[in-house]
């Protein structure tokens, strides 16, 4: 079985930080991992934003997939979604979302244990 990362660079709507990193953190990575194919998220904040090139969007989630048939899960998702099956907060801006698809070309690389 093949593994992707499902890569979303968002921002939350003026004033609503709060609300929007609530209902992300504590809702909708278990949502979207309930899918068929998500297997794993986590959710990451921009450090360095004043350095030249850096994305408009604030934070990241990094959703892993595996599947042999991401573009079936990926449209899975978004029919949740359309359909209202699956909540999304008004906090979420949809204006200046990312959404990008990476295939897996290496395993996963961990240090050696230390101190053994």
């Amino acid at each position: 079985m093949s593994q992707f990362a499902y890569v979303v660079l968002s921002n939350p709507v003026a004033g609503r930080e709060d609300e929007y990193n609530d209902w992300y953190s504590n809702r909708h990575l278990a949502d979207v991992t309930a899918v068929p194919g998500f297997v794993a998220a986590q959710r990451f904040r921009l450090m360095d934003d004043a350095v030249e090139g850096a994305p408009r969007q604030r934070y990241m989630a990094i959703y892993t997939m595996e599947t042999d048939d991401p573009g079936a899960a990926v449209e899975q998702l978004t029919a949740l979604v359309q359909s209202g099956k699956m909540e999304m907060s008004e906090a979420f801006s949809m204006e200046d979302m990312a959404i990008h698809m990476y295939e897996a070309i290496t395993p996963i690389v961990a240090a050696a244990a230390k101190g053994a």
